[in-house]
């Protein structure tokens, strides 16, 4: 995914659809973390600064809160 403005350009259900898969993902990731079928830590990282992004952007959509760019 991702730059900021990729996401910006998303649709309100389209941006639901990209929280909930990365939330997925993120799931996933960690499940294989746990289990050592996977040592990639940086993707975790990675996937949770997505989610923080959508999440803070849907909540400015929330506020209505528009960024001066």
């Amino acid at each position: 995914m991702s730059n900021a403005d990729e996401i910006r350009e998303l649709r309100d259900d389209e941006l639901r659809r990209r929280e909930n898969e990365t939330r997925q993902e993120l799931f996933n990731l960690r499940v294989q973390l746990a289990t050592q079928q996977t040592t990639n830590v940086a993707r975790v990282r990675k996937l949770r600064r997505d989610l923080a992004r959508i999440l803070t952007l849907i909540t400015e959509r929330k506020l209505d809160i528009r960024r001066n760019r």
